[in-house]
């Protein structure tokens, strides 16, 4: 007779599942995914330098320390910008600014995204035809020329373009979080809770949260990538915080003050490296974490190592 298979117990399936998502999920990702760990280390490198700057920078990022667009050398690594400040200060100071803006605005952007996409997919009905055309509206609008036209109109302070950003990148997050929500609420266990009563608070906070967070999470880390290349283009068109240093305004100093008819490429090409590293970092790092933690991942099928081969039944001789 052939082997058939048998599945395992689900609550052993339920507890391996639970276990591994809630305790080691991102270590696991880091393990089996090379590409993870990379965008991981390099995430925190860039982050170490950027809050170590003061004790880590070889020289002051206001004060001259060689000649005008001086090259390369031993004592300034990156060589100077058009003022004698050296260009190894600048970047570490600069990675400040951009990493500032591109978290706390990723965080305006999730708070609003996954609040509107929670509330449009749990609820339905007229609040989702309403939530979801008031997304669709922004979401047609370009972006970067929207973020001119405010940055232009309010003012280039770094508040002002924290709120820009998170304001244009929620639209995102809210068509995702509501597709995977409308899928949480029909499950079993929410139907369940529902028909013993349980209020559409708690139903939320304990049931539909849970799940789409970790997916909230995942795209968290690729949107902080979006929102730091966005503020790099607004201080690169000359719409960033005058009075702060940034990777953008270090390349928009560089093309206003002739580095590039001098020849000065290192004015300009290590901070333009700098934000194609450290996107590309997030972008492999939040991609294996989606991949890892996605719900609908999880849920689409069962994995192969759920089961085992139930046994060859032994006959007895005959006698």
């Amino acid at each position: 007779m052939s082997t058939l298979a048998e599945p395992v117990e689900p609550a052993e399936v339920v507890e391996t599942t639970a276990g591994h998502t809630r305790h080691g999920v991102l270590l696991q990702v880091l393990r089996d995914r090379p590409s993870a760990l990379v965008g991981a280390v390099t995430v925190a490198i860039i982050v170490l330098l950027a809050v170590f700057a003061p004790l880590l920078a070889p020289y002051s990022p206001t004060e001259q320390s060689g000649a005008s667009f001086c090259h390369p050398s031993t004592q300034h690594w990156l060589g100077c910008d058009d003022g004698g400040v050296d260009m190894l200060t600048l970047l570490m100071y600069g990675a400040r600014v951009s990493l500032i803006v591109g978290t706390a605005a990723t965080a305006v952007a999730m708070v609003i995204g996954g609040g509107i996409g929670v509330i449009s997919g749990y609820y339905g009905g007229a609040t989702d035809i309403t939530l979801m055309r008031i997304t669709d509206y922004f979401l047609v609008i370009p972006d970067i020329p929207l973020m001119i036209v405010a940055a232009a109109l309010y003012g280039g302070s770094l508040k002002n373009i924290i709120i820009i950003i998170g304001i244009l990148l929620w639209t995102g997050t809210a068509r995702v979080i509501r597709a995977q929500v409308k899928s949480v609420k029909e499950r079993v266990y929410v139907r369940r809770s529902r028909s013993l009563g349980a209020g559409n608070t708690r139903i939320i906070s304990k049931h539909v949260l849970p799940q789409v967070m970790p997916l909230l999470m995942a795209n968290t880390v690729l949107m902080v990538a979006v929102a730091i290349f966005d503020e790099t283009a607004l201080a690169f068109l000359g719409l960033g915080d005058p009075t702060r240093v940034s990777w953008g305004t270090l390349i928009e100093n560089a093309g206003n003050r002739s580095a590039i008819s001098v020849g000065a490429w290192w004015a300009i090409i290590p901070p333009g490296v700098a934000v194609g590293i450290l996107c590309l970092a997030l972008m492999m790092w939040g991609t294996a974490i989606e991949d890892a933690l996605n719900p609908r991942l999880k849920v689409s099928h069962l994995s192969a190592r759920l089961f085992r081969l139930r046994p060859r039944p032994v006959r007895e001789a005959s006698t």
